[in-house]
């Protein structure tokens, strides 16, 4: 990773003025299973990705986002701030949200990850100097919340609501606790990278703090966050330190939204209107949603609590069936960053905000982890190729915050602009990208006890960890523009185990589990898998083909699932689309760009006796495969808007020619 002079001096003279010195590396064992899941993600450091898609996706953010993305913190006095409330610098509160500590915690995660993937002592210092910035404003007992501990009565958004500038006092928009979530799960990132305690340490002793403070029992604070991601930081401590007390906390969180008896209920907008094993429908502000999900998933798997199980396969089967976009985005509304009605899929002024398709990933992982099921993945491989990088350039540097599915060229729909951004005053997106995308190599691969899953396919060399063997993986293929796949086994000594290929929904004719979407016509393309030559066919109801054998040196899969360009339709409920189709080449979503189509863009049309051709442009934003025929070109969604501003859509008309 490059970093500038300027920035590597910066950092530098900021160690020796907080006195940070890196603390000697933690002696104990890292916990490093996921305990009550069965299965378990392969580590990312054990998966190195040599993949043309995804590695310079990885490298931008790692060599670019990252570094560009502190300057823009430093710019924005989000790092004065930690020093302003430690007192070594004179000030008042900087930048406009209640939260703007997280974007430190959340770029010092993804770089984490990156140091997992591929040791940096320039980073690993780096992210010395930053921790020992934010180490400066932690207050005594182990409080860390900048704008309220620089001026307690005066918030830096006028939404937060103090009366007496007492910590805890304005739970449901003061972010004190989602500032402590992002801490918890930022520096457990960091004690699995690096072993050393500096950042876990002061995550730990805000935990603390806030277990003497909330919960059951007399002189406690009963209440639960504004917006949730505390639970899930909580339960990240409890899985490296396997201290009960964070679970218990996390759990307690969690049970007691939309109990009035413990507070006065924060409504719908932040799923606390009902208890959470009652509610069966994803509601309210996306991000908090699915951050909450992904809790109650935890849960469940750690507690073998079958009500919140139940909660959350009710509420995953809304989500997926009736309120997902084509992309895999989700929340539709822009007024309060929510989920609409069932079926309530506008394209214009679809809001699908980045951190929600990341939130989404989180959560559909732990559901794959507690159930072992491809449909999760299914969910995940769409949002990942289509509505989560959008929300990245092609150079690393802007970004969208909402991602709609049409513009018109006028609407100003990311925040003020209908293109990317170079920032926002609400940074959540930006950060929450750096934080995720280095993490991508950890969703490749899973295992259990004798049983290696493959979840996605991209080329990468692996080390996977079974009972009493390991196997090292060769993968190589051109996905997503091909689905060609060739992976070697090479197993440390000769043994019977299993090796689960996941087959994805579009080479099975179906675009996501239930029938919000379904393609107008069924390919009838054969899927292939051989192992050394012999075909293995049947695919399980997890939708893994499972192929256990007595594996040994150099066996060899090769995988063929055949692409051709698909027409999506979508539920009549959907009124928004009706008549329209979307275009689909593999797991990519197509959009159709004025700049492609300049003579005739509102008329094109798809006529349903139309044939395609697939086309690749290598200089082509990128390299990418084009969907072209007389009528019109389409590019994949992911990387529109990288050209200037202009229409675009995905929904494309459709009509008959009898």
């Amino acid at each position: 990773m490059r970093f500038t002079k300027k920035l590597v001096l910066f950092f530098t003279i900021s160690t020796i003025i907080v006195g940070c010195n890196p603390v000697e590396k933690h002696q104990d064992s890292i916990n490093k299973q996921q305990i009550g899941y069965t299965i378990t993600p392969v580590d990312i450091k054990n998966v190195k990705l040599t993949d043309e898609f995804w590695l310079p996706i990885i490298k931008r953010v790692q060599e670019k986002t990252i570094e560009y993305a502190i300057k823009k913190c430093e710019e924005e006095g989000r790092l004065d701030n930690f020093l302003i409330a430690g007192k070594q610098k004179e000030g008042t509160v900087k930048g406009q949200m209640p939260f703007d500590d997280t974007d430190i915690y959340k770029i010092i995660e993804g770089a984490s990850y990156s140091l997992i993937s591929a040791p940096n002592p320039t980073l690993d210092k780096l992210l010395d100097s930053l921790i020992g910035i934010v180490k400066v404003g932690q207050e005594k007992d182990g409080y860390l919340t900048t704008w309220r501990t620089i001026n307690p009565a005066k918030p830096p958004a006028p939404w937060v609501k103090v009366v007496e500038g007492k910590r805890w006092e304005s739970l449901f928009m003061s972010h004190e606790l989602y500032n402590a979530g992002h801490l918890y799960e930022a520096a457990a990132a960091h004690y699995r990278a690096t072993e050393k305690r500096n950042f876990l340490d002061i995550a730990l002793k805000n935990a603390e703090l806030m277990i003497a403070t909330f919960g059951e029992g007399e002189g406690k604070i009963h209440g639960v966050p504004g917006h949730q991601i505390i639970e899930t930081g909580l339960i990240q401590l409890y899985q490296i330190t396997n201290k009960e007390a964070y679970l218990t906390l996390s759990k307690y969180f969690l049970d007691n939204r939309g109990n009035p008896e413990n507070h006065e209920l924060f409504g719908p907008y932040s799923q606390d209107h009902i208890s959470v094993v009652d509610q069966d429908e994803v509601v309210g502000h996306a991000v908090r949603a699915v951050y909450m999900y992904a809790a109650m998933t935890d849960i469940a798997a750690i507690k073998k609590d079958t009500s919140y199980e139940k909660a959350v396969n009710k509420l995953w089967e809304n989500m997926v069936y009736k309120k997902m976009y084509i992309t895999g985005g989700i929340g539709s509304r822009h007024d309060g960053e929510a989920f609409g009605e069932n079926y309530e899929l506008p394209n214009l002024t679809a809001y699908n905000e980045t951190c929600a398709a990341i939130g989404s990933v989180y959560w559909n992982h732990r559901l794959h982890n507690l159930y072992g099921n491809s449909k999760y993945f299914d969910v995940i491989e769409r949002t990942l190729y289509n509505g989560l990088i959008s929300g990245l350039s092609l150079d690393g540097e802007k970004f969208f915050y909402p991602n709609a599915l049409e513009s018109d060229g006028v609407y100003t729909f990311n925040r003020g602009e209908c293109t990317r951004q170079s920032w926002f005053d609400c940074s959540c997106c930006p950060t929450n990208l750096i934080r995720f995308i280095p993490s991508i190599p950890g969703l490749m691969y899973s295992k259990s006890k004798n049983t290696v899953y493959v979840n996605l396919y991209a080329s990468n060399e692996a080390l996977v960890a079974i009972e009493n063997n390991s196997i090292d993986f060769s993968q190589k293929t051109d996905y997503p523009w091909n689905g060609k796949v060739s992976i070697t086994v090479n197993p440390q000594k000769n043994a019977e185990f299993t090796i689960k290929l996941r087959v994805p929904g579009w080479a099975i004719n179906q675009v996501l589990p239930g029938d919000l979407y379904s393609y107008a016509t069924k390919s009838t393309s054969k899927n292939s898998v051989t192992v050394n030559g012999e075909s293995f066919e049947n695919i399980g109801d997890d939708g893994f083909i499972a192929i256990t054998r007595n594996w040994k040196k150099n066996d060899k899969i090769e995988l063929d699932f055949p692409m051709e360009v698909k027409e999506v339709l979508t539920n009549e409920i959907v009124l928004e689309n009706k008549g329209k189709v979307a275009l689909e080449y593999g797991p990519i979503v197509y959009a159709v760009e004025e700049i492609d189509n300049k003579n005739g863009y509102d008329k094109i049309v798809i006529f349903d006796t139309d044939v395609f051709e697939v086309k690749k442009e290598a200089n082509l934003l990128g390299g990418v495969n084009t969907i072209n025929n007389e009528k019109l070109k389409a590019v994949p969604y992911y990387a529109w808007s990288n050209r200037g501003i202009g229409k675009m859509k995905v929904w494309i008309q459709e009509k008959s020619k009898n």
